[in-house]
Formats: C-alpha cells, structure tokens, sequence
C-alpha cells in the first residue's frame, strides 16, 4: 500500500516557496508516495504539478463544495465544504507532512499533526519545537521518508 504525505504551505506562496514545493513534490512521486494537500493554488498546486510532471498521484481535500475549485494538477479532488476545518483532514490522511513556507493556514496544519504524532518537516517555514528543519527540498523528502519506515 502507498504511503501519503500531506504538502503544505501557503495559497499566496513566494516564489521560493513555489519552486520549493514542485520540488518537493516531485521527488515525492519518484518515491511512489500519493501526494495530499488542500488541493487549491500557490504551494499546494505547484507541490501537485512537480508531483504530477514525475508521474504521481496527487490528492486535493478542498476547503469548499465544489470539485472544480481544485488545481489543474490534482487527481482525486475532495469537496469537503468545511473551510479551514478541512486542515484536520489534510493532516489526518497523511503519514507525515512536509510544510513549505510560511502561513496561518500552514501553521495551523503543523500544529494538528504535532498533536497528532505525525513527523513533520519544513521547508522554508516555521521554526516550531517538533519541525524538523530541512535546508532543501530532497532533504526534506529524505527526512519525510525515512520517518515513514
């Protein structure tokens, strides 16, 4: 059975950000690992494209009711209608996370997967006791992975 790991990070992402998180996600697909994420712009879409351009899978648990809301790069969109509460959603269906950047939104999905015992890793993002630090994108996905065996 795969393993998921949860990209998060800001909709209104820098570009850093951005390169950061379709790097991420890329080399996240090249592990076989099924990508989860709020499924809508800025980190999350650039997370799914380099997920998608590596042949992954990709799955986007959106804030509103409408599937169509998701980024052009996820697979499996999932219209929860739960605004922000969908972050618990995000973070519960995943083996570990993987925060890119920083946000209130981000920030919030970090804390839930803290309190729930999920290993997260930051990119760029929060310096919170619990994150572990990553100065690239692979090593990132490094740490991710090797908190999954």
């Amino acid at each position: 059975m795969p393993r998921y790991v949860a990209v998060v990070g800001p909709g209104e992402a820098t570009a850093a950000d951005v390169d950061a998180a379709a790097a991420v996600g890329g080399e996240l697909a090249r592990a076989g690992v099924v990508l989860v994420c709020g499924g809508l712009g800025g980190v999350m879409e650039a997370a799914c494209r380099g997920a998608r351009e590596a042949g992954g899978t990709t799955v986007g648990i959106l804030p509103g009711a409408e599937r169509s809301a998701a980024n052009p790069f996820v697979d499996v969109a999932i219209a929860t209608g739960l605004g922000e509460a969908r972050n618990a959603l995000v973070v519960r269906s995943a083996d570990a996370l993987v925060a890119v950047g920083r946000g209130y939104g981000t920030l919030s999905e970090i804390a839930l997967a803290l309190k729930a015992g999920k290993h997260v890793v930051g990119v760029g993002s929060w310096d919170i006791d619990g994150v572990e630090s990553a100065d690239t994108p692979e090593q990132a996905v490094t740490a991710a992975l090797a908190a999954l065996t």
